[in-house]
């Protein structure tokens, strides 16, 4: 059976998950490489990236940093999202942590809804807004960790 607080950093991944497709579905090729506000998004998404695959080896016990080259915008789209999918995978097996729960939220995964709301920042000053969402309702789901997020209730 899952600790409390597993369960909780797994329904924060859903979250992370929900929130970054919103911010990143849809978006033009051309925004990831949109230079009108400091980072490009491809490289903001590849630091998500990262901050998942670090979480992923010190969950495991093997704590490493690797800070990738950015992918084309749609390759690093099913990057971003296969890093968060390994790192949910190993929550939910049940296999041992190796670091604090306490630790990965206030860091990386913190991190990243930073940086999640800088994507959808920039998706603005693209000039291709996200949708406006009430995410206290949204349809999180623990273990929903990929692209395919369920449309946001109606308003």
């Amino acid at each position: 059976m899952m600790d409390e607080k597993r369960e909780l950093l797994r329904h924060t991944v859903a979250t992370v998950a929900y929130r970054a497709s919103r911010a990143i579905t849809d978006a033009p090729e051309e925004f990831g490489t949109f230079e009108g506000g400091g980072k490009a998004p491809v490289k903001i998404l590849a630091h998500i990236g990262d901050l998942f695959d670090w979480s992923l080896s010190m969950a495991e016990g093997k704590p490493r940093w690797h800070k990738s080259d950015p992918l084309p915008w749609a390759d690093e789209k099913k990057r971003f999202f296969a890093s968060l999918g390994a790192f949910d995978a190993y929550l939910a097996s049940g296999d041992p942590l190796h670091v604090a729960i306490e630790g990965l939220m206030q860091g990386p995964v913190s991190d990243a809804f930073n940086h999640i709301g800088q994507l959808a920042m920039l998706r603005r000053m693209a000039g291709c807004p996200v949708g406006r969402e009430n995410f206290y309702v949204a349809p999180v789901v623990v273990g929903r960790v990929g692209p395919e997020q369920a449309d946001p209730p109606k308003r």
